[in-house]
């Protein structure tokens, strides 16, 4: 139980830390490293199960298009 609510509190805040990363991202004046750092958290949280690959990828592509 001690095992599961660590991890709880630890995807809390990668999640939150993650939401925030691609709200900068997507913002009208977002620079490239903004960009950068998104798409790198997004793979991060895909490839460790935080979020499903399909939901990765569409926000990596959403933050691609915006300028």
């Amino acid at each position: 139980m001690r095992k599961s609510r660590a991890a709880a509190v630890r995807n809390r805040a990668q999640r939150a830390a993650l939401r925030t990363a691609v709200k900068n991202a997507k913002a009208a004046g977002s620079t490239p490293d903004a960009k950068k750092a998104a798409t790198k958290l997004l793979d991060r949280a895909a490839r460790k199960g935080l979020i499903h690959p399909n939901n990765a990828a569409r926000h990596k592509s959403k933050v691609a298009k915006t300028k």
